[in-house]
This record gives C-alpha cells, structure tokens and sequence, in this order.
C-alpha cells in the first residue's frame, strides 16, 4: 500500500523555541480553512496532545520510536492520519536530540526520517540577526537525509530586525515561512510537569488554543506550508489496525482457563463485551487512544468514568485501567470520594485485573501526602522536588493480568513522587535503567507502576487483560 497523506514535522533547535505554538497553531489555522487535520506529537509526551486535539477536533496521537520500535511510527502515523487532508507533528527537545546513549533514536529527526517528511524548522530569534543563518543551515545540513523544508522565525522584535533575519536567510537559501512577532506569552500555565493538561481549563485551554491559530494564520504563508506538506514522500506500509494486530498475535500459552460467562437464567451463554472502566477526567488525563482501540478490538466495552465525580464504578465492571495524570494536585478531592475508594478497593480484593500507571499507582496506595487513598497497596505516596524522568527498559518479574513473566517491554518514567516501599513482594517490573532495581507491584489482578507503557508494541496485553476481566 502506497500513502501520501501531506504531513509536515515541526521541528526546532532546543526545547522554549516556541514548537508547541506553531504546531497547535498551524493544526487550528488548517482546520478553521475547513481542512482535516491529523494531530501528532513525537515522544511520550501525554500534555501537549490534548491541546492538538482541542485545535484539530481529532484525537492527538504519539509517535515514540522508543516505545513502539521505528517499524510501528509510520503505521501508527497513518493509522491516525486516516481521511485527512494533512497531518502535523509536533517534535520534541531539540530536533536530533533523541533517548540518552542512543542515538538519534527517537528524535524529531529520526521521526521525520521515517515518516519521509519535510521539516519546518521554528527559531527563536530574539537574540540574533546575521547568526541565525548559520544556525540554520547547521541543522540543515547536519543530517542530509533529514530535509528542511524551511523555518518560522518565533519572538521577532520589530520590522528592522525581520528584514535582517530575512537578508540572511535569503543568502543561505532557506525560505522564511513565518514569522511570530515577540508578543505576551500565550496563556499556557506551566506546573511541575509542564504544561497544565486541558481538561483542567477548558475555558482558558480554547482561548489558548484561538491564540494561538490567530498567531499563525497572520504571520505564516499557509499556502506554502500547505505545499511543502504535499511533498511529503510516499509511505510504503499498511496503516496500522488494532484488530488487526491482536488476530496476527500468536496465542497467549498462559491464557486462563475458566467458563464463559453466562446468561441470567443460567441456560445460555451471553455475548455481551466485557466492561473495562478507564480513569479519565481533570486528575488522569494521560492515556494513549491505542489501549482503548486494542481493548475495543480485544472485545471489551471501554467506558470512562471521573474519580474526582462518581461515587460508584460503571455498572458490571469486569476490570479497571487507571492510567497517568496528576493525582497529587487533586489528593483532597479523590480521598473524599470515599464510595468509590471503596468500590476501588472491592473491585481489586474480588480479584479483577486492574492496570495502574504512575497516577493510578499512587490512587491505589494506602495514602497520598496524607491524604488516604484506595488502600489496595500497602504503600504510601509523596510529592518531592526531584524529577525522575527518562525512557527505561523492563521486564516482567511476575505473572500478571496484563504479561508473562520475562515479557520485555519498554517505558517511560515522569514523575515528581515517591512511593514506598518502591515495590511489593512481588514486583511488575525489573529495570535496568538508569540503574538495576525492581518496581511496581504484581497482586491478585492488581498490576500497578510508574512505568507509562505503549501497549501498541505489545498488543497481546490488551488481549490478556480483556481475557482475564472475564475469566476473574
């Protein structure tokens, strides 16, 4: 199958250049022409996702070649950019910076690299004139198989100090397609890891977000940005399917044994979907759209439900994902929901599966900063001032409702808490980086860590969850 979805991959020399900016700007400028626009974000980034899709109306989706492996990035960017008329990537850091110690693996260029798109290259040029030039053509030429396609120039202080820009970029053969003047920050509020998420500020994320598109649709030339996305080479791969992947999967030689759920009466046997409950309002908002689609296509009916509102589970919940986000801003809130602390912690003693990552780890604690919690793990939580961040290799320690023991999968750690003890007596993962340990907690059906995993590179541990929720 040969696709050429127009696609452009928003690139910059180092993190602050004013990336998400452009790249929210230019999804909400192309989508208020009347455009489908296809929203995507390099790295495991959960934040700057809910922006795109606030500024497309279609879901923001990650392309990670750490998490998934480089063979899945353009599957999945097709997956996503299906029925669009251009899709735009938002890249992350600085354009080659990728995974410590490995390469450009994982970098905005190695993306780019893969999904055979052109690059435009934002600048933030509130410190230079003549410079920028050697700049740019630095990262130009730095990687031939990377095109740069061109470069907005960000926080540009006057008409004097763009024609100067424009001079020297001229010389250098590079065309300016925008340019953002040196303007008041739009309103973005930041916390301890990063931007704050838009289901906190629905109000103030649209106003953001409107900002943002009247940035770009008055200083960039969007019919040639629109052009240079059109040249984007042809991608030779199918676009990848969650049905797909889950029939292609080899069976699971651990599946449990157990009868088919009956009917009420006992003399049938009911084809009703399992219900997998998935965390998600202002407190757990981090949540890749492809475990959803692997559990729908493992046969599981998702229903999401708020924390911080419901007082019960949804009806007949067979198991429960609880993904990352920011429990520890809304510690008062979840711990005097007390009901459905309790439905929490019935759920799991029963024995039904229950994924927790990061937040959801710390919402199954005994406690968060002192405020109690579900109490399904005896640990407790705490908010600290160091950042624990960065890519990590794992394997399964113990069986478990989501993977076999020896399962290998990568993850991604971002979090400001600790808990302890780090792990129970049996442990979800053993990791190797950034140094040898075991980590999370494996009981029951309980698999809880602060380890933010893609399923899309396993897909049979959605086929496992959903295969135990009915047999628990």
């Amino acid at each position: 199958m040969i696709s050429s979805v127009p696609r452009l991959v928003v690139a910059a020399p180092s993190s602050g250049s004013g990336k998400t900016t452009v790249a929210t700007g230019l999804m909400a400028a192309f989508a208020a022409r009347g455009l489908a626009v296809s929203p995507h974000k390099v790295g495991p980034d959960y934040i700057d996702p809910g922006y795109h899709a606030l500024a497309s109306g279609r879901v923001g989706r990650n392309l990670d070649a750490y998490l998934c492996g480089p063979e899945l990035v353009a599957p999945l960017f097709l997956h996503g950019a299906q029925e669009c008329d251009i899709a735009v990537v938002e890249g992350v850091m600085g354009m080659f910076d990728g995974a410590a110690g490995e390469g450009e693996l994982a970098s905005t260029a190695h993306v780019a690299k893969l999904l055979r798109a052109p690059v435009v290259l934002v600048v933030d040029a509130s410190s230079q004139s003549r410079s920028v030039a050697a700049l740019v053509h630095g990262f130009a030429s730095w990687d031939p198989e990377v095109r740069v396609g061109g470069v907005i120039l960000n926080k540009v202080a006057s008409d004097r100090h763009e024609a100067l820009l424009r001079e020297a970029l001229e010389s250098a053969g590079v065309p300016v397609f925008g340019v953002l003047r040196r303007v008041a920050q739009v309103d973005t509020p930041s916390r301890h890891l990063g931007l704050v998420p838009v289901a906190e500020r629905r109000g103030d994320a649209v106003a953001a977000v409107a900002a943002m598109a009247e940035q770009v649709r008055v200083g960039c030339d969007l019919d040639a940005l629109m052009g240079l996305a059109r040249g984007a080479g042809a991608l030779s791969c199918a676009a990848w399917d969650a049905a797909e992947v889950l029939g292609a999967a080899p069976p699971d030689p651990h599946r449990p044994e157990g009868p088919r759920p009956q009917t009420p009466d006992g003399l049938g046997y009911t084809d009703r979907p399992t219900r997998v409950a998935v965390a998600g309002g202002p407190a757990f908002t981090f949540s890749y759209a492809e475990h959803s689609e692997l559990l729908v296509a493992a046969g599981a009916e998702v229903v999401t439900f708020d924390p911080l509102r419901d007082e019960q589970l949804p009806e007949d919940t067979g198991g429960l994902v609880i993904g990352g986000g920011f429990p520890e801003v809304y510690a008062a809130e979840l711990s005097a929901n007390e009901p459905l602390r309790k439905a929490v912690s019935a759920l799991a003693e029963a024995g039904a599966p229950v994924a927790a990552e990061c937040a959801g780890l710390l919402y199954l604690c005994r406690e968060l900063d002192g405020q109690p919690m579900c109490g399904v793990l005896d640990a407790s939580a705490r908010m600290e001032e160091t950042l624990t961040l960065g890519y990590r290799d794992a394997v399964a320690v113990s069986d478990s409702s989501l993977a076999v023991a020896g399962t290998r999968m990568r993850g991604h750690e971002f979090h400001r808490t600790v808990v302890e003890p780090g792990a129970g007596d049996a442990a979800a993962w053993g990791v190797r980086v950034p140094r040898r340990r075991l980590e999370g907690f494996v009981q029951r059906g309980v698999h809880a860590s602060y380890l933010h995993t893609h399923w899309a590179a396993q897909p049979g541990v959605a086929r496992r969850f959903v295969e135990r929720c009915r047999t628990s």
